[in-house]
């Protein structure tokens, strides 16, 4: 895998570059066509997301977490 985010910087370029990922994925996606599978990947890709964003607040140096 890759070496680990640590600075804010990067932890808001990554989390740019994954919901950027999202949308492409979302976007590629034709309704019609679109299965339980799909649906489950995106909320999927969500979820990875959010666990991401919480871990990155974790290692926050500000008292708050923000």
């Amino acid at each position: 895998m890759g070496k680990s985010v640590t600075n804010q910087q990067q932890q808001v370029q990554y989390m740019r570059q994954r919901l950027n990922m999202f949308l492409e994925v979302l976007d590629s996606i034709e309704p019609e066509h679109t299965d339980l599978e799909d649906i489950d990947r995106l909320i999927s890709m969500v979820d990875d997301m959010d666990t991401k964003l919480q871990e990155f607040k974790g290692r926050s140096s500000l008292p708050d977490g923000k």
